[in-house]
């Protein structure tokens, strides 16, 4: 399930840019619209699962169900031949996917007797789909080379995830039973995804400067997803898709360092890290290129687990530690939705503005593109240093002795 799960998400997704430029001669703006879609997904996923999942359908019947249909729109993505006919079709299938990804974990943690032992086993399995995903775009069916995109073949790209969401679809009816919880009736499971009742946390001035830098360094995230396969392919990267993948492979190594670097240096200085990762990965894009200096664009790739794991999973368990055993579900939801929804919602935007700034005749001027994230993740980085103050996580020190 998860393996099927991250498969189709990476196996479109990694290459949409590159697509929607090179096969619909989509502006920087388009592709921001695009993207931003995976926004209001995560925006209109806890309604979905709210007031729907966990109300009326078994979780495994509404997740085939939707993959099913999400078949559907993925193979008429594939069809698709201009970017007017090509947004209403990812919107839908974003606004029905997102969601799942709820749905999977749910289905998982009603399973096991011990989801803080087994859940990362299970998990893991989704960022091997997602790599075996970028391996075979680029290595087993070369659709991302130059001369293969020009053909068309990234449409490819929609059919195999349409193929791998159908098996999905199916398979999801074979799954463990895992029927609505009892409701209290006060609409309290849509309050906890949504992460209303966490707010009173934000009455705290630290907690509140993370809350704020999370937001904030969903910006440069942003570009990351929107430009990397485009400026890699762009710049002639051979097998940029399988490349990419080396940032998914970093990202479960990292997650081994995470409780080492709380338990070492702390909660504010593994946040840093993060951070300053972000400001690091930018410029090393902005000044490699793809002969002598390629290894530069490999270590900006590889420090994805840097990147996500120093500051987003350790983000995750400071904001556990902070909320307590009342808020501790509301409280990542409210994470989740000010980052996957407001925070990159923003920064797909600004993306496709500064991307069509430096665009001319279908081709960018990478260097500068890549400088902006560098320097605002920079200046995030300075802000948060001045203003957050260390503190003493116990779940930190748990986590490092499990």
């Amino acid at each position: 399930m998860m393996f099927l799960e991250f498969f189709i998400w990476g196996g479109w997704f990694v290459t949409l840019g590159s697509y929607l430029a090179a096969n619909l001669h989509a502006s920087g703006a388009q592709t921001a619209l695009a993207y931003s879609t995976q926004s209001w997904g995560a925006i209109i996923a806890p309604f979905i699962v709210g007031l729907v999942a966990d109300r009326y359908f078994n979780a495994e019947r509404l997740l085939g169900i939707i993959h099913i249909a999400g078949a559907i729109l993925l193979y008429a993505l594939s069809r698709a031949r201009s970017f007017d006919a090509f947004y209403p079709g990812v919107f839908a299938y974003m606004i029905l996917y997102m969601p799942t990804l709820a749905l999977v974990n749910a289905i998982s943690f009603r399973q096991m007797d011990e989801p803080a032992r087994h859940f990362s086993g299970i998990r893991v399995w989704g960022t091997i789909g997602w790599i075996v995903a970028g391996l075979g775009v680029s290595y087993l069916f070369a659709w991302d080379s130059h001369a293969a995109m020009a053909l068309g073949a990234l449409r490819n790209t929609f059919l195999m995830c349409s193929i791998a969401s159908f098996a999905l679809g199916l398979y999801s009816f074979t799954l463990p039973r895992t029927p609505p919880l009892p409701q209290r009736g006060d609409g309290s499971r849509l309050r906890q995804f949504l992460g209303v009742d966490a707010l009173v946390l934000l009455r705290e001035s630290n907690f509140l400067v993370f809350f704020l830098a999370s937001i904030l360094i969903c910006i440069p995230l942003a570009f990351y997803y929107q430009n990397a396969n485009q400026f890699l392919t762009e710049i002639q990267v051979a097998n940029a898709t399988g490349k990419q993948t080396i940032g998914q492979m970093s990202e479960v190594a990292f997650m081994l360092l995470v409780p080492v670097f709380l338990k070492t240096f702390g909660m504010k200085t593994t946040l840093l890290l993060g951070m300053l990762a972000w400001a690091c990965r930018y410029v090393l894009f902005a000044f490699g290129n793809a002969h002598e200096l390629a290894f530069l664009l490999i270590l900006g790739i590889a420090l994805h687990g840097a990147c996500y794991d120093f500051f987003f999973v350790s983000g995750q368990i400071y904001t556990d530690s902070k909320a307590g055993a009342r808020h501790k579900s509301t409280a990542q939801g409210l994470i989740t939705l000010a980052t996957y929804g407001v925070g990159m919602l923003v920064g797909f935007s600004v993306a496709g503005l500064i991307d069509d700034r430096y665009s001319l005749h279908g081709a960018h001027d990478w260097h500068s593109i890549w400088l902006y994230p560098a320097a605002f993740a920079a200046v995030v980085f300075v802000l948060f240093a001045g203003t957050f103050r260390n503190e003493t996580i116990a779940y930190a020190n748990q986590t490092s002795g499990d």
